[in-house]
């Protein structure tokens, strides 16, 4: 019994590159990320990849078989004619991501000139020998013009490669290595496929093509999954600073208004400490990164100077703050003093001491806000938590620090902020965009 090593060879690569064809068409149907065009251009390309490897793998199946001659020829010409619309599909991509259009290019002509030839080729295939012929046996001859029906795809693969070098200034760096990776493997096994019997190679460069495809869409997906999670958390605090109580504001500027008769210099200096808050507020809005824990200082100090100003007698705040060399998220400080005013003193109404310390620990910066008011117990009150769960999101997203809460009914209550050292240093997140 002959064993047809070549075969059982390409129909083994094409089983494995099936399932991966597979799960390539069902993730770009379900990846959550994507926009209209990559999604459609990636269904498109993993279907078209899927139909190309089933038909290679089917022609093995029926190789050599007299009983299976019809099939054998029909598989054989489908799958010629897809290598056309496969080989330009890197094409559609290049210019897509140089924000190209190709009907207005002129290369479009030498691809559709190049993809003319080709199909005129193939139509006259079945009529001479001269490219190819399928055998009564079902077996495949390569005819003395078949380097010639294969070039023009050949042709269009090292265009295709040409041009990733040309426009690499205007791809983006993922897609110029992603490019560099498939197309210079793909390009030299059709080459050697025109002279040589290589399609377990071409399979095998499709399948680097699949993988590498694969990898830059997870990629792509993940990074934009994380985008649109710091958009969030970005807008987040800007509601939070556009949600500015608006009784806080009329007092504040109530207290102004009599102060203006009763004690001017006083009423400067809230007038003052109100601009610096509302600027520190709005200037929240435009950052997008780590600010110096000395800029959330000044805001947080610049809120409770306005604060003391109505409640002078019963609000009461230590400040002991010698470690200030480190970065934490715009916000952070500031809401957690005032939910420390709200629910301690303007809601109890009775006098409340805040103390605010900070202090370097093993690998981290320790922000500890700490209240003897009424507290509250968490199972049944969670408003307190509201500007809290903010924070703490904003916390873990942008430096992997984190937020503890812990409240006892008439015991005050005590909110620990850990800032990890390692992201204050040379290695900072990127900026929200």
């Amino acid at each position: 019994m002959n064993i047809d090593w070549y075969s059982i060879a390409v129909s083994s690569v094409a089983g494995a590159l099936l399932l991966l064809m597979a799960l390539g068409v069902a993730f770009s149907i379900f990846a959550p990320a994507l926009d209209k065009w990559n999604r459609r251009y990636l269904i498109s390309l993993f279907s078209l990849q899927l139909v190309c490897v089933v038909l290679c793998f089917v022609e093995a199946l029926f190789y050599a078989n007299p009983n299976m001659l019809v099939p054998e020829r029909i598989v054989d010409f489908a799958n010629f004619v897809l290598m056309l619309p496969l080989v330009l599909m890197p094409t559609v991509f290049i210019f897509h991501c140089c924000g190209e259009s190709l009907k207005s290019n002129p290369l479009v002509w030498v691809f559709a000139a190049l993809g003319v030839i080709y199909i005129g080729c193939l139509i006259a295939a079945p009529f001479t020998d001269a490219f190819f012929t399928i055998g009564s046996d079902a077996t495949f001859t390569r005819g003395n013009l078949f380097p010639l029906l294969l070039s023009p795809l050949a042709a269009i693969m090292l265009l295709n490669f040409i041009i990733v070098l040309v426009k690499r200034k205007k791809l983006a760096k993922r897609y110029f290595v992603s490019s560099m990776v498939y197309l210079p493997p793909l390009t030299a096994a059709l080459f050697a496929h025109m002279f040589i019997f290589s399609e377990i190679f071409v399979l095998l460069g499709v399948g680097l093509w699949a993988l590498t495809t694969m990898a830059l869409v997870v990629n792509e997906n993940t990074e934009k999954h994380l985008r649109q999670e710091r958009e969030i958390a970005n807008q987040r605090a800007s509601i939070l600073v556009l949600q500015m109580r608006p009784h806080f504001i009329y007092n504040t500027m109530t207290s102004i208004y009599y102060l203006c008769d009763q004690n001017p210099s006083k009423a400067k200096q809230v007038t003052l400490d109100f601009i610096t808050y509302l600027r520190k507020n709005f200037a929240a809005i435009a950052s997008g990164s780590l600010i110096p824990f000395a800029d959330e200082l000044e805001h947080t100090r610049a809120y409770l100077a306005v604060e003391q100003a109505q409640f002078e007698d019963a609000l009461f705040v230590d400040f002991d703050t010698p470690d200030t060399s480190f970065r934490l998220p715009p916000l952070t400080l500031q809401p957690i003093v005032e939910n420390a005013v709200k629910h301690g003193l303007v809601e109890s109404k009775t006098p409340i001491h805040i103390s605010v310390k900070t202090r370097q620990v093993e690998k981290a910066h320790e922000i500890l806000v700490e209240d003897d008011g009424p507290g509250f117990v968490q199972s049944n009150n969670d408003e307190p938590h509201i500007a809290l769960n903010n924070i703490r999101q904003r916390l873990e997203m942008m430096c992997k620090g984190t937020l503890e809460i812990s409240s006892t009914p008439g015991g005050g209550t005590t909110v620990k902020v850990v800032i990890p050292e390692k992201l204050n240093g040379s290695e900072e997140p990127p900026a929200q965009e």
